[in-house]
């Protein structure tokens, strides 16, 4: 899902939980709204790890174009095709921070409700164009992901 599109759900997410729980505070809408964008800052380091640069700008245009090359292939390709590997995209991250929830802070369980949610708009999404959920543990991702080929690789053919 496209960054623009975590923003405005992110927003509307965190303003309907703020409305429906006022307690949660503008603390608390804050941290829900800006964890349910910032996990993809993933995207981008893996963008820095790929290509040895760390052009935002030149990250955000290499996403919008592999996007559109995967979206242009038959969607029995695009299974066997990965985008790149997200380390804060996984059940594991969840676990973590609902340990920080019980035993640091309970600003972790805000955290915890926006990346979730981000989760959820993702796997939603990846349902639409291929027939796997990728993003759900970040272990089964890392395992799985040695056996497919990276997005770029099937552009170079």
């Amino acid at each position: 899902m496209y960054l623009k599109n975590h923003i405005f759900l992110g927003f509307i997410f965190s303003l309907a939980l703020l409305l429906i729980s006022p307690q949660i505070g503008l603390i608390g809408f804050f941290l829900i709204f800006l964890s349910s964008v910032l996990i993809d800052i993933d995207h981008y380091l893996y963008y820095v790890y790929k290509k040895k640069d760390w052009s935002l700008k030149n990250a955000y245009k290499w996403f919008i174009k592999t996007s559109k090359i995967f979206l242009s292939l038959p969607r029995k390709q695009r299974n066997n095709l990965y985008g790149g590997f997200c380390f804060l995209h996984g059940i594991e991250i969840l676990l973590i921070l609902f340990l920080l929830g019980i035993f640091v802070s309970k600003f972790f369980l805000f955290i915890i409700l926006g990346i979730s949610f981000h989760l959820i708009l993702d796997i939603v999404d990846e349902s639409k164009c291929k027939d796997r959920v990728d993003k759900f543990s970040i272990i089964h991702d890392f395992l799985k992901f040695k056996k497919l080929k990276f997005i770029e690789d099937n552009e170079k053919k």
